[in-house]
């Protein structure tokens, strides 16, 4: 345990040796930090989770994976109706309430997915939202170890969620534990897709940041945000190239008239009419 705390604190060292050039966000005064807690967590889903996801989707079948994200759905909905009435939403509160005891019983304990067919579609809400519709400001981006992206106000909510999600309960702390490590292996399966776009990225970092700083208000405001807020090119962008020379054969661009300009009052001088070219007398022809 030591060993693994010393190699995070030298790897969070490192990290913070740097920061990109460019004007600093001002969502995120504790890039430094959140770069190297970043870099270890990337390290941590190369060496581990990735692989694990990415043999799991090749081992289970699709029912199969289909049938687990399911069940976590489902234990999910619960929070969202708690949450629900806490932001107000009262109708939909009843519909996933109507959804969580559908799937629970009809659904095998949320193997399967009735409600969606009867028209009950599946929400997402939670306390960091929740704090969100009351007015408390999110506060500094703030990247967890292990844990990925969040704010200082979603951080606390996350605490909170704790307490809606029905395995918190569970007093076995192996089983407790188990249903976690599936809960995250589902997750990350999942994101599988989304790899080859975020490798394609300049700025990785920037990219998860902004992508998850701009979902999340998404969600907090129920969609009723500016478009333009939505834009995800920071850290998309190529790493820019020094200027190329002149290809050989390419035009070189026109030189400035190097004439002097004439003196005040004298006249300009007019240029001289181009010389007609003499054209050469016809050879003669030797008759025949």
């Amino acid at each position: 345990m030591q060993k693994a705390f010393l190699a995070l604190a030298a790897l969070m060292l490192a990290g913070c040796a740097t920061l990109p050039s460019g004007k600093p966000d001002p969502r995120d005064p504790l890039e430094r930090f959140n770069r190297s807690m970043f870099a270890f967590n990337d390290a941590l889903d190369k060496a581990v989770a990735k692989p694990v996801a990415k043999a799991y989707v090749k081992v289970a079948p699709r029912f199969v994976r289909t049938g687990v994200s399911n069940v976590f759905n489902n234990l999910n909905t619960l929070g969202t109706a708690v949450n629900d009435v806490l932001q107000g939403k009262m109708k939909q509160a009843g519909r996933d309430s109507a959804r969580f005891l559908m799937n629970s019983t009809l659904g095998l304990a949320g193997l399967f997915d009735p409600a969606t067919a009867a028209g009950l579609e599946l929400n997402d809400e939670d306390f960091g939202q929740t704090f969100g519709k009351w007015g408390v400001k999110s506060g500094p981006y703030l990247m967890l170890p292990l844990l990925g992206p969040s704010t200082f106000r979603d951080s606390v909510g996350k605490l909170a969620d704790q307490f809606t999600y029905p395995v918190y309960w569970l007093e076995d702390d192996s089983t407790r534990f188990i249903i976690r490590g599936v809960s995250l292996l589902d997750m990350r399966a999942d994101l599988l897709d989304l790899d080859e776009q975020l490798d394609q990225s300049y700025d990785r970092y920037a990219f998860v940041r902004n992508a998850w700083l701009q979902r999340r208000e998404f969600q907090v405001k129920d969609g009723d945000v500016d478009e333009s807020s939505l834009d995800l090119e920071e850290g998309m962008e190529e790493e820019p190239a020094p200027d190329a020379a002149p290809a050989e054969g390419a035009a070189a661009p026109d030189a400035p008239d190097a004439s002097p300009t004439p003196a005040a009052g004298e006249p300009t001088p007019q240029p001289e009419p181009p010389q007609a070219e003499a054209t050469p007398a016809p050879a003669p022809t030797t008759p025949r």
